[in-house]
C-alpha cells in the first residue's frame, strides 16, 4: 500500500505544479483555501466509504442520505429551537442507525450490498422530498448559529475547520484501521470472508462496524453540507455524491474486491478528485464534463488496481519458484 500511496502523492504534486504553471491563481491562498474547504467536506465522509469498501461492499445511499438528514436537521433548528449540538448529535446517531439497518438487510435478510443500499438511493430521497413538500428547505432570513458556523464553515488563518475536521476524523479512522485488532479484522474479512470466520473473527459484526461507521460519518457530513449550502433542495442536494467517496477511496488504494485500503491513500485520493475538479475550472474546460472526468479517474483507478494485482501476482509467483529452486538445490548438493 505504501508504493501505492506514494506513487499518488507523487501524481498529486505532478497535477498541482502543471496547473499552477498553467494558470498562478490555482495556488493563490483563497483557491488553496476554498479548495481545501471542498477537500474537507468530500473526504470526511469518503473515508466512510472505504472502510465499506474494504469488506468488499458499496454503499449508494450517501447522497440522498445528505438529503434526507439535511432537510430534518434544518426543521430541528428552524422550526423546532433545537439546541445545536444537540441536533448534530441526532444527525449522527440518525445515520449510525441507518447504517445498523443496511447492514442487517446485508447480514440477516442476505439481499446484496448494492440492491440494499441503491434501495436506499431511491427511499431517503422519496422521503426527503415528502418530508419538505418537494420545496426547498433553508434557514430564516437573519437566522445565525454563531458557533455552529464558526465550527463547520469557519476559518483559522486561512484554513477552513471542515478542513481540520476531516484530518482529526482521518487520523482517528488510521488508528483504528491501521493499529487495532478491529482493523486487521475489516481487511481480513474484505480479503476472505470464509476463511475469517473459520479464524474465529466475527465476521458479521465487523462488516455490520464497517456500515454504521460510514453512515455515522455520512451524518456528520451532512451537518458540513447543510452548513456550507445553507439550505437544501431534497431533489438535487447531494447528486452523486457517493460517487465522490467511491471515486476517492477506488484512487486511494481500496479494492473493490476488498481487503486492501490505507486512510493515508483515501485523503490523498479526495485531494486528488478536488484538485482535478479546480483543475477544470481553472483551465475553463466546461463544468459539464465534472462527471466525466469523475468517470474516467475511476475507470483508470479499477485498471490501476487490477494490473497492481496482476503484478503482484506474477511477482509472487516468481519468488516462489526462485525459493523452490533454492531448496532443490539445496537438497541436491546435500
Amino acid at each position: 500500500m505504501l508504493k501505492k500511496d506514494i506513487s499518488l502523492f507523487v501524481l498529486i504534486l505532478v497535477i498541482g505544479v502543471v496547473t499552477a504553471y498553467l494558470n498562478p491563481r490555482f495556488i493563490s491562498p483563497i483557491n488553496v483555501s476554498n479548495t481545501a474547504n471542498l477537500i474537507g467536506l468530500f473526504g470526511l465522509y469518503s473515508i466512510g466509504a472505504g472502510f465499506v469498501i474494504i469488506t468488499g461492499g458499496i454503499d449508494l445511499s450517501v447522497g440522498s442520505l445528505f438529503a434526507l438528514l439535511g432537510v430534518v436537521f434544518i426543521d430541528l433548528l428552524t422550526n423546532h429551537q433545537l439546541n445545536w449540538g444537540v441536533a448534530l448529535l441526532l444527525m449522527v446517531l440518525a445515520g449510525m442507525a441507518i447504517g445498523a439497518i443496511h447492514a442487517f438487510l446485508i447480514l440477516r435478510m442476505r439481499v446484496q450490498p448494492f440492491i440494499v443500499t441503491l434501495c436506499g438511493l431511491l427511499l431517503y430521497r422519496g422521503i426527503a422530498r415528502w418530508y419538505t413538500g418537494d420545496s426547498t428547505a433553508g434557514f430564516e432570513f437573519g437566522q445565525s448559529f454563531p458557533s455552529l458556523e464558526w465550527l463547520t464553515t469557519g476559518r483559522t488563518y486561512g484554513v477552513p475547520h471542515s478542513f481540520v475536521m476531516f484530518i482529526v476524523v482521518a487520523v482517528i479512522m488510521g488508528v483504528v484501521l491501521h493499529r487495532s485488532v478491529f482493523g486487521r479484522y475489516l481487511c481480513a474479512v474484505g480479503k476472505n470472508e470464509e476463511a475469517a470466520r473459520y479464524s474465529g473473527i466475527p465476521t458479521g459484526r465487523v462488516v455490520a462496524a464497517a456500515y454504521i461507521i460510514a453512515s455515522g460519518l455520512a451524518g456528520l457530513s451532512a451537518v458540513y453540507f447543510v452548513m456550507y449550502t445553507r439550505s437544501v433542495s431534497p431533489a438535487s442536494h447531494g447528486n452523486f455524491y457517493e460517487l465522490y467517496g467511491i471515486a476517492a477511496a477506488v484512487l486511494g488504494g481500496c479494492s473493490l474486491r476488498g481487503g486492501e485500503g490505507s486512510i493515508f491513500g483515501i485523503v490523498l485520493g479526495a485531494i486528488l478528485l478536488q484538485i482535478l475538479q479546480n483543475l477544470v475550472n481553472l483551465l475553463g474546460i466546461p463544468s459539464s464534463l465534472n462527471f466525466a472526468v469523475m468517470g474516467a479517474v475511476i475507470l483508470i483507478g479499477v485498471l490501476a488496481d487490477q494490473q497492481f494485482s496482476v503484478y503482484r501476482n506474477w511477482l509472487g509467483g516468481r519468488r516462489r519458484d526462485a525459493e523452490l529452486a533454492r531448496n532443490a538445490a539445496k537438497e541436491s548438493g546435500s
